[in-house]
């Protein structure tokens, strides 16, 4: 009788020792199976990872381990997003310095205060920042001018800009120069 009971005990505890075991190994497979899945699109290198951890069981995991991809492909996306948003950052953006709106690169002048931004060349009509004193398209000395006042702050009404004489913006276009288009367009057929 007493050794009927204890082959059972070691039974009992063969079999729980088994399914043990059993769900260790099932557990580490689908592990293995479910973590390929989140760093990598190949198939076939999902595959070959749950198999090899499969059959090798605890020393296949370790294997797996060591080879692995570092980065998940969720993390991966998020890293590219994030590289994306500083090189979008490290781009210039121009902004009007009276009212500190963005500004688009051509205009002359900002339609929302009336900053004076760019101006045109006295000989080829590009244009040209304010503070330069050479056209870079067409390498002419441009005439020495007072520099403007600009917006001190970004209120309109405490303003001392264009918004308060708009008619500055329009005497500095008639006062400047214009380059005759014909002439121009001759030079760039000759």
């Amino acid at each position: 009788m007493f050794e009927q009971l204890i082959s059972q005990l070691l039974l009992y505890a063969a079999m729980g020792a088994g399914a043990a075991i059993t769900a260790v190994w099932v557990g580490i497979t689908l592990w293995t199976w479910r973590d390929m899945r989140a760093r990598s699109r190949d198939t076939l290198a999902q595959i070959a990872a749950t198999a090899m951890v499969a059959i090798l069981n605890v020393f296949g995991l370790i294997v797996y381990l060591m080879l692995r991809p570092r980065e998940t492909l969720a993390e991966a996306y998020e890293r590219s997003l994030e590289e994306e948003a500083l090189l979008q950052n490290i781009e210039e953006k121009p902004v009007c310095p009276g009212c500190g709106r963005p500004a688009n690169a051509q205009w002359q002048v900002c339609p929302h205060c009336y900053t004076r931004l760019k101006k045109p060349c006295i000989n080829c009509n590009q244009l040209i920042d304010l503070n330069w004193n050479l056209c870079p398209y067409c390498a002419t000395q441009q005439a020495k001018s007072a520099p403007e006042p600009r917006a001190s702050g970004r209120s309109r009404r405490t303003s001392t800009s264009a918004t308060a004489n708009p008619r500055r913006v329009e005497e500095s276009y008639e006062a400047a120069p214009q380059a005759d288009v014909t002439t121009y367009a001759e030079n760039e057929e000759g």
